[in-house]
Order: C-alpha cells, then sequence, then structure tokens
C-alpha cells in the first residue's frame, strides 16, 4: 500500500460487513452500506491519520520504541519544514538524537520505557564524548518524540511523566565536559585568510562582519527578498531561526555592505547572490587569463571539462559549504610549520596526508592539532565580532536590536564585555 493512500472502505461479503484494514488490521465498522458504517469509517480514518497513520489500538503501549520513531518521523519529514519546502536543520538533529534511543531500546515497548532508560540513552551520549549542553538539548528532543506520542495516544500518558522527572545535567556537577564559548575572531585572523577565499566568500564574511547577521541568513541572501527603494536596504530573510515562532526578521543594510552587494546583484531575482558556481566561473577566468601558452597552442578554456562530473558547484552556498570554504582558507593562510612534522617538497607541494601522518609521533600529532585550532575559525564566531563592536560603539540595546535578539541575555552571550572602562576606572580608584 502506498504509505500516503488513505484505505478504502470494503465489503466483507462472508459477514455483510464494511471494513477497512489499517496497519494490517481489520477493522470492522457496520453492517455494508449503511450510513454508521460510513460514519466510523470516517471516524476511524481521522483519528488513524491524527494519529500519524497508527490506529488507537497502539495506546496500549503495545507499540515499540522502533515503531514509535517510524511514526513520529512520518510527522517530522512534514512539520520541520521551511516555508520553500526544505527540511530544517532540527531534522538532523533529531536524526542525531534518536539514533542511540534506537540502537539501545529499540525493541522496548514504549510503555517500559522509563526514567532510567532515558538516563541509559544519556550515559551513551556521555561516553560518546559529547559536550553538557549538547547533551541535554538532544535529551529534550527524545522527550519530544515521546510527549508527541502521547498527544496521539500511542504512549501512555505515565511514561512522559516519568521521563519528565529526568532532570538536565548541570554544569560543574555532573562530570561531563562543557562546551567551550564561542568568542570573537581575531581580526588578523580574518584579514589572512581573505586572500585564500574565493571573491563571494569573501563578500559574505565582511557583509557578516558588518551587519551581524546569522551564516544562514548570509548565504540565503536573494535580490527578491531585500528592499533597495530607501536609503538603508532592508532585508528581509526567506527564512531564520525564529521564523516559525512568528517572529519577523529585518536586517539593515547600510552604505558599506550595499557597496558589496552591489557587485553580486543578478537578472535572476530568486537566485541566491553568492554562489559556488560563480566561485568556479571565476577562478577558470582567472586561470584563463594567466595562462603563459599561447591561446593557439595547448588547450582550449573548456574543452578539458568533464561532461558528468561527480559533483558540481551548487547554485548557492550552504552553512556548511561556507565554514568549509573558511576551513580550506585558514589551512592554507596558516600552514602547518615544518617543525611540527609536515615535511614539504622541493616543488612546493606537502606529500600526501596519511604518509606524513604516519610518521609523526603523538606528540607532534597533538602539536599539529593544537596549531590548526589556534589558527581556525568558523563563521558563527563572525556574529560574535559584530556583536561586540556594536555593543563597545553604540551600546548593549543598540546591539540587541541590530542583532534581532529578544532579550538583552542572549546578546549578552554574544557581545564581549568591553573590559577597557572598568580597567580605567579602577586603575585611578583601586
Amino acid at each position: 500500500m502506498n504509505p500516503r493512500s488513505i484505505p478504502k472502505l470494503s465489503h466483507h461479503k462472508a459477514s455483510g460487513r464494511a471494513v477497512v484494514r489499517l496497519d494490517g488490521q481489520d477493522c470492522y465498522v457496520g453492517p455494508w452500506g449503511s450510513k454508521a458504517a460510513v460514519a466510523e469509517y470516517d471516524r476511524l480514518i481521522v483519528e488513524w491519520l491524527a494519529g500519524g497513520r497508527q490506529i488507537a489500538s497502539a495506546q496500549a503501549g503495545e507499540m515499540t520504541v522502533t515503531e514509535l520513531i517510524a511514526t513520529f518521523w512520518t510527522h517530522a519529514e512534514s512539520y520541520y519544514r521551511n516555508p520553500d519546502g526544505t527540511v530544517t536543520g532540527e531534522i538532523h538533529c533529531f536524526r542525531d538524537a534518536l539514533k542511540p534511543l534506537r540502537r539501545l531500546y529499540g525493541h522496548t515497548f514504549v510503555k517500559d520505557f522509563g526514567p532510567l532508560a532515558l538516563k541509559s540513552v544519556r550515559q551513551a551520549m556521555i561516553d560518546a564524548g559529547h559536550c553538557r549542553s549538547h547533551i541535554n538539548r538532544q535529551i529534550g528532543r527524545i522527550k519530544r518524540v515521546f510527549r508527541w506520542g502521547v498527544e496521539n495516544e500511542l504512549v501512555p500518558s505515565s511514561v512522559i511523566h516519568g521521563l519528565e522527572a529526568v532532570a538536565g545535567l548541570k554544569a560543574g556537577r555532573s562530570g561531563v565536559r562543557e562546551s567551550a564559548p564561542v568568542k570573537p575572531v581575531a581580526d588578523d585572523l580574518i584579514a589572512a585568510v581573505l586572500p585564500f577565499v574565493s571573491r563571494q566568500v569573501g563578500a559574505m564574511i565582511q557583509v557578516q562582519l558588518l551587519t551581524g547577521m546569522r551564516p544562514g541568513e548570509t548565504v540565503t541572501i536573494r535580490g527578491v527578498d531585500v528592499d533597495m527603494t530607501g536609503k538603508l536596504w532592508l532585508y528581509r530573510p526567506a527564512k531564520h531561526k525564529t521564523r516559525h515562532l512568528g517572529h519577523d526578521r529585518v536586517i539593515l543594510f547600510g552604505p558599506k555592505a550595499q557597496q558589496i552587494l552591489k557587485q553580486f546583484l543578478k537578472a535572476d531575482l530568486h537566485a541566491p547572490l553568492f554562489a559556488p558556481a560563480d566561485a568556479e566561473e571565476d577562478r577558470r577566468r582567472a586561470g584563463d587569463e594567466a595562462r603563459t601558452t599561447p591561446r593557439s597552442c595547448g588547450n582550449v578554456r573548456g574543452s578539458n571539462v568533464r561532461l558528468k562530473p561527480r559533483k558540481k558547484p551548487g547554485a548557492g552556498y550552504s552553512v556548511d559549504s561556507y565554514g568549509r570554504a573558511i576551513k580550506y582558507g585558514c589551512e592554507r593562510a596558516f600552514p602547518v610549520p615544518d617543525q611540527l612534522g609536515q615535511k614539504v617538497l622541493p616543488n612546493g607541494k606537502s606529500e600526501a596526508k596519511k604518509a606524513w601522518l604516519a610518521r609523526l609521533t603523538p606528540e607532534q600529532k597533538e602539536e599539529i592539532r593544537a596549531w590548526r585550532k589556534s589558527h581556525s575559525w568558523h563563521p558563527h564566531q563572525l556574529r560574535h565580532n559584530a556583536a561586540t563592536n556594536l555593543r563597545k560603539t553604540f551600546g548593549l540595546e543598540a546591539a540587541q536590536v541590530v542583532l534581532g535578539h529578544r532579550t538583552l541575555s542572549v546578546t549578552e552571550v554574544y557581545a564581549e564585555k568591553n573590559t577597557e572602562a572598568a580597567k580605567r576606572i579602577m586603575s585611578e580608584v583601586g
């Protein structure tokens, strides 16, 4: 049966009754052809659809955890979507959260899944090395699945009451590692990377620094979403972090940001301004202009392009591809020094990664990891740069408005406190 189809009412000739088959079970609804049978059939179908295409008999708790996950997933794939129909990042978070749950308790009946079982799943996440805040969020998502099951009468209400009693891990009292706070990027690190990224990625970095946008809002800028009629351009992202809560998000582009964006405006207003395909075209054009071989000799531009490449540059960046571009730029801008174990060949190219890694001692490997960690950054940090600069220049409330935060406490997380004034005061008073 097609999983999206509605089972039809059938005639059971042997008994003269109307029957509908739901989830492999025959549900008899009354005499064939009677209005009562049709009414009962309609009621069953409504409950079946509302319950995530599961019959109400599952409310007895005879459903397994794996079956609950599968039923919830049907709901999640249609619920967690952006206005353009693409799935949100939350669906991927649920996938990661439910993996240990299914691995450890997939065959357990939902009625038997209690607080100790949930704590066992949490311990598996701890053993995997996840940080405290991430574990708390993932356990919250598991509770959300069971809460959804109770709402749709697939899980006994007593189960969620027990799971809610499991408190989140507390800072300093759980023995679980804490996540490192996100800090702004040093200006010299940003400047060093810009020459080693594409024109598109460099523009996104600069626009983020000027506006404090989130990476997801930066990579999806389209001409149709930007009102360019006023002195300040108004950008309303088609999708943003709090859209599902009914919040509006308006980002202002001043003269500096406008000057950057004008270079990337396109005739197709629905196309992202920044695209890997455009970056690849720029790279090929630069290579063609820098060639020293006469054009009458050698390859003609475009003649050595694969007709069916395994991967093609996309029409727009994702947050991940944007982050990878910055990561590669960091690796090129800050190569591992020779003394840490990376041997450089005479022609300027490094040996194969596996070859030189195999010759390194554990101490050298740790030094290399520490070097790369201290000489790399990611696009989420740029929002912290903007927040810190806004707070330092215009104050905390101004930073809150520009960043689109609902509370000052959230802005505090992004804005590094400016201690210069405190230092100046204490040098005179203290």
